[in-house]
């Protein structure tokens, strides 16, 4: 929680943005009409800028403040989500600060006291007085409440002392400073320490010549007095005078239109631009009677140099080297219109010529480039410290200031240059064109005959491969007809064995060992004990009828019986019946999902899978209940053995691991058709065998062999 206006302005951009929590108690220093709500407030630390929707708290009331941090345009602010009226107390003391703090923008929204001289007086578009107060060589905008007697008028020229609320104007896409504002809560916080000690018009008028040169009785922030006649305007810009010693560049907030040749008194303060003496903030009044024009002087180019003649109505001699036009656009004034920019060069230097004309002009526009020129007009420098011209750019008044002296000759640098181009263009596409046509030509007849020649040599190659493509492909066929009879026949024969080796072990050999058991059972029983060697005996002999029974199935499951006659499902069923009836272990048999029909070496390696490990829960498991389950799924089938025996002794399966061919026959025919096969058993968890085969794998028609 930030508790204090110095916390929440130490924030960056970033931090703020992360809307952190703020609760803050001070005073309202600052609340404008126009602000919507928004108002400034400081507390012992500084002040801080509240954005804030609703009702506008007045200057002197003590809030605090419940909201989130926010990096605002220029420094942190606080959007405010609460406020709460606590009261009323004396707005802070007001700091005298520097006018380099003020301007480097670190005592925004901070209650300070400066002093100054008044430069201007206006109104702003919401109607709010506003005076600028300069400080040295800055401006600070200034909006006072002042009495209703008081002539806002009055205050230019006067010292003051004011105290209030310094707010920054911004340029909030790149948060950056472009101007300082205070905001003067009350008329008793702005004092007037010394007023104009005469009126404007009343002091003497001083020479033009004179205005830059040292005077003995000059005052700070005095205003000077001076009168001439006008030789250029700049709507909204500025205006240029001239008297009989010198001439002057006047800088007023007045729209007034002067003519040409007018005479002014102006009164204002001199600043120095560019080195050169500028009357800015300037009020003019008209002269009653006019004197004639002041007449352009020719004046040699070395005096120019020297820095003679500042701002003063010259007239100059050259040629017309280049031009260009564009818009012009001022909201003070207003004035919009057009700006055309000359480049002229005579003997001694090159300088340019710079018109403006609320429409655009043909006297400058239609002037023929190369063309001798005579130019009137205002001489505006661009100096150094020494007051020597580095540049030259000559203000003209009107557009009829241009005069031709002489017309450029028809073999100008330009219309030769345009010629030279456009011949040489012509010749260059000429030259190309035929070189062009010439290569196509040459390049087409040899076109011509290669492909003719080509033609020819592909015909006779395809007719030699034709006959050829027909004699390999009935060797082909000859070859390809005995491979495949071959092939089929030894895969046949291969596969069939090995169905033969798999059977006779799942089944034969595992009934004549038991046989072998119980012989070797009876045998140790027979001599001491005769009649328990019986039960051994007559189990050999149900051996032996089993092993009968089991080689006239594996004898008839040459045929793949229950498969002809029934799907899987049913096949695992009857195979199960089958197991179950012997007594010593309960099958329990199913099928899950909707059933389908497998590829015939699938549905047979899944049932040969299923009855030997069937045979061995029966042989190994000493389980009292195996279940078999068959799960068709939207892209596999499954098939799972399990039973409730003893489990999988690794030590006898790592022991005995090359005499397991029934697990290994069961993995030879998982892996034959494409699917996993997964066995399990922990000690006294039983068996699990599990076969998966996804659909995408199933075996084609020509792979079935068993």
């Amino acid at each position: 929680m930030l508790r204090t206006a110095a916390e929440v302005l130490a924030l960056s951009p970033d931090t703020a943005r992360r809307e952190l929590p703020v609760s803050i108690r001070g005073v309202v220093t600052a609340a404008e009409p126009d602000w919507n709500g928004k108002f400034t407030l400081q507390d012992a630390s500084g002040g801080v800028y509240i954005s804030h929707v609703g009702a506008q708290p007045a200057i002197g009331e003590v809030i605090e403040v419940t909201g989130v941090s926010r990096p605002g345009a220029f420094a942190p602010v606080v959007r405010a989500n609460r406020i709460a009226r606590l009261g009323v107390a004396t707005l802070p003391p007001a700091r005298q600060v520097s006018i380099e703090r003020l301007m480097a923008g670190v005592e925004d929204c901070q209650r300070v006291e400066i002093s100054g001289v008044v430069r201007s007086v206006g109104v702003t578009a919401t109607r709010k007085l506003e005076v600028d107060v300069s400080l040295g060589a800055y401006r600070v905008r200034v909006f006072p409440k002042l009495p209703p007697q008081v002539d806002p008028q009055s205050l230019i020229a006067a010292k003051v002392r004011v105290r209030g609320t310094v707010t920054m104007s911004f340029n909030a896409a790149i948060r950056q400073l472009t101007a300082v504002n205070l905001f003067v809560p009350t008329a008793e916080d702005f004092f007037v320490e010394q007023a104009e000690t005469h009126p404007p018009f009343a002091q003497p008028i001083v020479a033009i010549r004179d205005i830059a040169r040292y005077r003995a009785d000059a005052t700070l922030g005095e205003r000077l007095h001076v009168r001439g006649a006008v030789t250029l305007q700049r709507i909204g810009l500025d205006l240029f005078v001239q008297d009989g010693t010198g001439a002057l560049q006047i800088q007023t907030p007045q729209p007034t239109r002067v003519p040409l040749g007018r005479l002014v008194e102006a009164v204002g303060f001199i600043e120095f631009v560019d080195y050169q003496p500028v009357l800015k903030d300037a009020v003019l009044r008209p002269v009653e009677g006019n004197e004639a024009p002041p007449e352009p002087r020719a004046v040699p180019f070395e005096e120019l140099r020297d820095g003679l003649h500042p701002a003063e109505f010259i007239r100059l001699r050259g040629r017309l080297l280049a031009r260009s036009v564009r818009p012009v656009q001022r909201e003070a004034g207003p004035f919009s219109g057009s700006r055309v920019l000359c480049t002229i060069q005579n003997a001694d230097a090159t300088f340019t010529a710079e018109g403006e004309t609320p429409q655009e002009s043909s006297a400058l526009t239609l002037v023929p480039l190369g063309a001798l020129v005579e130019v009137a007009g205002v001489a505006k420098y661009d100096t150094g410290d020494d007051g020597k011209m580095r540049t030259l750019n000559l203000l003209l008044p009107t557009p009829t200031s241009v005069r031709i002296l002489e017309n450029p000759s028809w073999f100008t640098a330009e219309r030769m240059i345009v010629g030279f181009f456009t011949i040489s263009v012509v010749l260059v596409g000429a030259i190309a064109w035929l070189l062009t046509m010439a290569n196509k030509n040459a390049m087409l007849s040899a076109a011509i005959a290669a492909r003719e020649q080509a033609q020819h040599e592909l015909q006779q190659a395809h007719d030699l491969l034709e006959q050829r493509v027909k004699e390999r492909t009935e060797q082909l066929k000859v070859e390809m007809g005995a491979r495949k009879a071959a092939e089929v026949e030894f895969r046949a024969v291969l596969s069939e064995r090995t169905r033969l080796a798999r059977e006779l072990h799942d089944g034969l050999e595992q009934t004549l060992t038991g046989i072998a058991l119980q012989l070797d059972t009876a045998a140790r029983l027979l001599p001491n004990r005769p009649a328990e060697a019986k039960s051994p005996l007559e189990l050999a002999r149900d051996f032996v009828r089993q092993s009968q029974l089991e080689l006239r199935q594996s004898i008839w499951a040459l045929r793949s019986r229950e498969l002809e006659q029934f799907d899987l499902s049913e096949a695992l069923a009857i195979t199960c019946r089958q197991v179950a009836a012997g007594g010593a272990v309960a099958v329990e048999c199913e099928t899950v999902g909707e059933r389908r029909r497998l590829p015939e070496i699938v549905e047979e390696n899944l049932l040969r899978i299923t009855q030997e490990a069937l045979t061995n829960v029966i042989k190994h498991s000493g389980a009292t209940l195996a279940v078999v389950r068959l799960t068709f799924a939207a892209d596999h089938a499954t098939l799972l053995v399990k039973d409730n025996g003893s489990g999988l002794a690794t030590d006898r399966m790592s022991a005995d691991r090359e005499r397991h061919f029934g697990l290994l026959g069961m993995h030879e025919r998982a892996k034959r058709v494409g699917a996993r096969l997964d066995l399990s058993g922990p000690p006294g968890e039983g068996t699990t065998v599990q076969v998966t085969i996804p659909y995408d794998s199933l075996p084609r028609a020509e792979d079935n062999v068993l």
